[in-house]
């Protein structure tokens, strides 16, 4: 068929306007747990890939090798919801795949953490509240033998790739803005309020704290827990609930401001039991469709559900939309509209 000049220039302009605005381009999201193609008790750590190549880090935890973990790839940005061994990474695994779904095989990773050697080797931007990221910049400097300094700015943006790890941190409900350098627009990450706690392991610290805080078996909180919401350039927005309890800014900041439509949700019974963890997405939220995290639980074998799980409870009990499965290394692909059009 003949092409006029003049439909020819309609495409054109079309496919243009398209990759601007990120129309055409799917964020990519890869679950990195401790065992291959399942969803095992430890698992936390994910990649979110934005079409203009950005790519986020959240929550590291205990199911990476660490800096070296063969998955991780570019890291430009790492998030940490709060400082919880299992998210800021006491541990780490001792090989891929080692021990079992139920158990995994983990080493110290102490004195540094997870977070702080993949932020040190990666050069990311540490984006997180700003007495958390205090914490994980000093043991970033430890690592590299160099200050870790705030994150330079062009435009509001901290642009992506960095030649050294930097901080961009916020107070609760702060924003930052990630942009990938020769990209039109830029990833938005807001912290959002969460009802948890956010005590750091005291085998992070050093002494003397260390060993007073011991002596009572106490440890020191680093700031407020939070969650995320996530606006990557495509549409796409994610709530990333963190550690949570059920709390009201579901309903009015998550849905009713910011309009997440895509829900990575966080189980676990001691803050987030089946019927909790649905009413959020239910009643609450109220996403397009959800992703279940942080399961403490072993929930796959031979990556399908197993029976009589939490996990298996939550998901009989949500309405009217997909909940996808984190199933480690299994890359999936959601356009702005939270449909997922690949890995699913």
């Amino acid at each position: 068929m003949k092409m006029t000049t003049y439909s020819h220039a309609v495409m054109v302009f079309a496919l243009t306007l398209g990759w601007s605005l990120g129309w055409a381009q799917n964020v990519k999201i890869t679950p990195l747990g401790s065992h291959a193609g399942e969803f095992c008790d430890r698992d936390r750590a994910t990649i979110f890939e934005d079409p203009t190549g950005v790519r986020i880090l959240y929550d590291a935890g205990q199911s990476v090798t660490g800096a070296d973990d063969p998955r991780l790839g570019d890291v430009h940005v790492v998030l940490l919801s709060h400082a919880h061994g299992d998210h800021i990474g006491d541990r780490k695994m001792a090989a891929l795949n080692a021990g079992t779904c139920e158990k995994p095989d983990t080493v110290s990773a102490a004195p540094n953490s997870t977070t702080a050697e993949i932020a040190a080797a990666k050069n990311a931007a540490v984006v997180m509240v700003a007495d958390l990221g205090v914490f994980i910049g000093k043991k970033v400097e430890k690592i590299r033998g160099k200050p870790t300094g705030a994150c330079a700015t062009t435009g509001g943006d901290t642009v992506v790739p960095l030649v050294a790890p930097c901080l961009a941190t916020m107070q609760l409900g702060g924003k930052q803005t990630i942009k990938h350098s020769g990209a039109s627009r830029a990833v938005e990450i807001t912290t959002v309020f969460a009802s948890h706690a956010s005590n750091v392991p005291r085998e992070l610290l050093t002494d003397p704290e260390k060993t007073n805080l011991a002596a009572d078996n106490m440890s020191i909180s680093l700031g407020p827990p939070t969650g995320f919401v996530v606006k990557f350039t495509n549409g796409l927005t994610v709530y990333l609930s963190g550690d949570t309890g059920l709390h009201s800014e579901m309903k009015t900041i998550v849905h009713d401001f910011h309009k997440a439509n895509l829900a990575f949700l966080n189980l676990g019974q001691n803050a987030m039991p089946p019927d909790a963890a649905a009413y959020a997405v239910n009643e609450l939220a109220q996403p397009t469709t959800v992703i279940a995290s942080h399961p403490n639980e072993w929930v796959t074998a031979d990556g399908k559900v197993r029976p009589n799980t939490r996990t298996k409870r939550f998901i009989d009990m949500v309405k009217g939309r997909p909940v996808y499965l984190s199933l480690s290394g299994k890359t999936m692909e959601f356009d702005g509209n939270a449909k997922c059009v690949a890995g699913c």
